[in-house]
């Protein structure tokens, strides 16, 4: 178990000014153990130059910023919840300046994981498609009601975001997915479907279906169906705001605090291994 940190931890913060970036924000202000060490933004931002906490009214005097060296020369990790693009990017130069990463941006490719685990074997990183507590503890459930349900039961996967999300599924539902596929023995990439139109035919018994809903402001509902005959077991996380996995990534940029490399996710960072 890791000891508690001796000092604050310096949390440098991508995409500030946009939703999951104030709320990043608003988390280091208001935890006595973090520091607001640098807030970017991308150089079209109307918010550069701005005091980074002034939209929460919590000016803080950091200044939103372009200069990503600037940045990671006063942090001790940067989260990211940007686009892969961004991300992979601000990687590199942590890499550069050996600063830790927590990761909760979504709809990378498979090159881009794997980015990801080769910066990972030279500076530590937790990377999850959810840093929220409560949707880990749905993936542990999710595992083990599988495992249960490991004949004559029908399972479909139905995940709902804002408007603005633009990946879909959602990378907490494929995660979700993933888990119910290996723990009933099957390859996700040969038994999903994603969306149904038209005259599909009797659906197959192995098949794991995925459901996306977009629309308003939600923050994010997920849940697993298993429908079997005569009765249906959901399993089920619904997101009031986004400050759980704001809460959730400063966990883990305080489990990141004195590792020199490895790559891990929420499970590493709440003990569930």
């Amino acid at each position: 178990m890791n000891s508690p940190p001796t000092r604050k931890i310096r949390y440098a913060i991508a995409g500030s000014a946009g939703r999951m970036g104030r709320t990043l924000i608003e988390a280091v202000l208001q935890d006595a153990d973090a520091e607001l060490a640098a807030a970017l933004e991308h150089a079209d931002s109307p918010s550069l130059g701005k005091d980074a906490g002034e939209p929460l009214g919590m000016p803080c005097g950091v200044e939103i910023t372009t200069d990503l060296d600037a940045a990671l020369a006063g942090a001790d990790c940067l989260i990211d919840f940007t686009r892969p693009e961004g991300t992979l990017r601000h990687l590199e130069a942590c890499r550069a300046h050996h600063v830790a990463m927590v990761i909760g941006t979504t709809g990378f490719s498979a090159e881009g994981k794997a980015n990801i685990a080769a910066a990972a074997r030279e500076i530590p990183v937790v990377f999850a498609p959810n840093m929220a507590v409560g949707v880990n503890a749905v993936f542990r459930l999710l595992d083990v009601a599988a495992r249960i349900l490991n004949a004559g039961y029908d399972v479909e996967v139905i995940e709902a975001h804002h408007r603005h999300k633009v990946d879909a599924p959602s990378g907490t539902a494929l995660r979700m997915g993933e888990i119910v596929a290996r723990a009933l023995g099957r390859e996700l990439e040969e038994c999903a479907i994603y969306g149904r139109e038209g005259h599909t035919g009797e659906r197959p018994a192995t098949q794991i279906g995925f459901s996306t809903i977009r629309g308003g402001d939600i923050v994010g509902d997920h849940a697993v169906l298993f429908a079997g005959l005569g009765e249906r077991i959901e399993i089920t996380h619904k997101s009031a705001s986004r400050m759980p996995y704001a809460r959730g990534a400063l966990r883990a940029g305080r489990f990141l605090l004195g590792k020199s490399h490895g790559l891990f996710d929420m499970q590493d960072v709440l003990g569930l291994r």
